[in-house]
């Protein structure tokens, strides 16, 4: 795909914080046809409608109240569709742990319902969103974006004579968005006191904008299979406490279950299939008929027993590039 200018392009989840970040991006920087918001709440929608980033571009906006478990609302929804991003998830760890049913039907056979639908409306692209949560899982909600990932990626095989290819996006934690622990740390400031799960806790941290430039570069590049990872900074949550908070009182609470010291994005075990770019990995899929050629220029292979996570990381936030990432969100 050498454009998205003129192209129908969906968003499922796009009422979220990475969906709105897209289509603001996408509108500012391209010329789609059209944008189709798809979502689950009616209100979301509304006050999106309103938000002074979209309101000027309401001929090309479409809003679609549906929900990924509904295969035949998709099938409504990909009609004439070139692009899907497909952002929807249920993502609150905790949560996951108490509702598996649920998280299972909207990130599992959520996934399932768009790869059949797309395929079947005949969609050029899909990007999937996922997770360093889904590589060497310990909880339910990064099991079923791995499975989610798997879906995407076999995806391609059962697309037959239909142009659709499929691709996924890995990364970390994005700061500022919804469930996001900066915010919870500025709440938590106001009381003098901020908890920790584990003081030696490293996470990935990533921006929206580099969430959205990482699926830019995906429809650009893909060719369908591959998972983008993007090279992005570590940082110590203890760090961000004490920048947020340098009066509180940091108590530390011990890590909680289906939590992880350190995030993981690409494996030991995928290292044999990982390529290396300037400013991204890619793992590559596993098919009989997928070749090196696919890739494109670039790219090389990674180390033998090279593992991507958060603590052997050589990219590290310090105090003023969290402090700069921060800053957009402190009162």
């Amino acid at each position: 795909m050498e454009s998205i200018d003129d192209k129908s392009i969906l968003i499922t989840g796009g009422t979220g914080s990475f969906g709105k970040q897209f289509i603001a991006t996408l509108l500012k920087h391209h010329s789609p046809q059209r944008v189709i918001v798809f979502s689950r709440d009616e209100l979301k929608q509304h006050e999106m409608s309103f938000d002074p980033r979209f309101a000027e571009h309401k001929s090309k906006l479409r809003y679609f109240l549906g929900d990924v478990r509904d295969k035949d609302r998709l099938r409504q929804a990909f009609h004439g569709i070139d692009v899907v991003i497909h952002a929807a998830a249920l993502k609150q760890v905790p949560a996951a742990e108490y509702n598996p049913f649920e998280f299972i039907k909207t990130n599992v056979l959520g996934a399932q319902n768009i790869i059949e639908a797309a395929i079947e409306q005949g969609v050029e692209r899909v990007v999937a969103l996922s997770t360093d949560k889904a590589c060497n899982p310990v909880n339910l909600y990064g099991a079923t974006k791995l499975c989610s990932d798997k879906l995407f990626v076999a995806g391609n095989s059962y697309t037959g004579a239909a142009p659709t290819r499929f691709s996924v996006v890995r990364y970390g934690n994005v700061i500022g968005s919804r469930g996001s622990v900066v915010p919870l740390f500025i709440k938590m400031r106001e009381s003098g006191r901020l908890t920790i799960t584990d003081k030696e806790m490293t996470r990935f941290w990533i921006t929206l904008d580099q969430g959205v430039d990482l699926v830019m570069l995906a429809l650009k590049m893909m060719t369908g299979g591959e998972i983008f990872v993007p090279k992005i900074p570590s940082m110590k949550i203890v760090d961000l406490a004490r920048i947020i908070g340098p009066d509180c009182e940091l108590v530390e609470t011990g890590i909680r279950p289906g939590e992880k010291l350190h995030e993981v994005m690409i494996s030991a075990d995928d290292a044999r299939s990982t390529f290396e770019f300037d400013n991204h990995y890619v793992v590559e899929p596993h098919f009989a008929w997928w070749s090196r050629e696919d890739r494109g220029e670039g790219g090389k292979p990674v180390p033998r027993g090279f593992e991507y996570d958060s603590a052997s990381n050589t990219q590290w936030l310090d105090e003023a590039g969290l402090r700069e990432m921060i800053a957009p969100f402190q009162d």
